[in-house]
């Protein structure tokens, strides 16, 4: 690996996880970086997914007591969750390079999508919290009944396969879902969501691991910085305003869909 190489991972991973303090949306910066670096896109996407997963278990931490008062919700998600991600990391570990390649422009273009729709999604999501008892809102902590239809269990399926195979915006997709579900505290939901992801990652990177997928000297450079960004440029993406964040990470993920598109042509 060249120093500028070095450099241009160490960046992307610290911007990343400096995004995903506010906003979410990292791996749109993580993964064209490691594609920039000369990584084939399936060791990049496995490579992306197993560098940003620290960043995840450390967010669990403030969200303990959301997770701690909704453990029977989030078991059978935790279930769907490792069953769908295990599918779609073994369907990432039998599709060719060549295949992934032709694919990967719409998965970003799709993830791009996601990441515009989340907006709209926090806004829904707020116009359905509870109403105040008592003159008081209903407590965070108090624990929300999860509504499992199967038409919601297969949308869950659905979005752990695709989270195991690829990944970026699954987080909003898993929010939409929770809704869906009958659940109303955004706190809540964020801790069950991480839970949900963490276990869908976890086990695509198991599944990335034994194939050989993952670049650890690249991935270890990635986490360095993704923690540091995390810490430090959290602050200073907080000053430059979440929506001019935003707008970054859409430009870049239509910038590069239609890059990657044009040299199919």
């Amino acid at each position: 690996m060249t120093v500028p190489e070095i450099l241009l991972l160490v960046s992307a991973s610290a911007v990343a996880g400096a995004i995903n303090s506010v906003a979410g949306g990292g791996t749109l910066l993580t993964f064209p970086a490691l594609l920039a670096a000369g990584h084939a896109s399936t060791i990049a996407n496995a490579t992306s997914t197993t560098a940003l997963w620290p960043g995840q278990v450390s967010s669990l931490f403030g969200y303990r007591k959301e997770i701690r008062h909704n453990v029977r919700a989030i078991v059978p998600l935790l279930v769907i969750g490792l069953a769908g991600g295990a599918v779609g990391a073994y369907l990432l570990t039998v599709t060719s390079p060549a295949l992934f390649d032709r694919i990967v422009p719409f998965l970003i273009l799709g993830a791009t999508a996601l990441f515009m729709a989340q907006e709209p999604i926090s806004r829904w999501q707020k116009s359905r919290r509870p109403p105040e008892t008592d003159g008081k809102p209903v407590s965070p902590e108090t624990p929300e009944k999860l509504h499992l239809t199967p038409g919601i269990v297969l949308f869950l399926l659905g979005i752990s396969v695709y989270g195991g195979y690829f990944g970026a915006g699954i987080g909003i997709l898993t929010l939409a879902a929770l809704g869906l579900c009958g659940l109303t505290h955004i706190h809540q939901m964020n801790g069950i969501k991480n839970i949900f992801t963490l276990g869908i990652n976890g086990i695509a990177i198991v599944l990335f691991i034994t194939q050989g997928l993952v670049r650890w000297d690249t991935a270890g450079l990635m986490v360095v910085g993704s923690l540091v960004g995390g810490y430090a440029g959290a602050g200073i993406a907080r000053r430059i305003g979440q929506k001019n964040v935003r707008r970054l990470v859409i430009l870049i993920g239509i910038a590069l869909s239609l890059s990657l598109l044009l040299k199919r042509f």
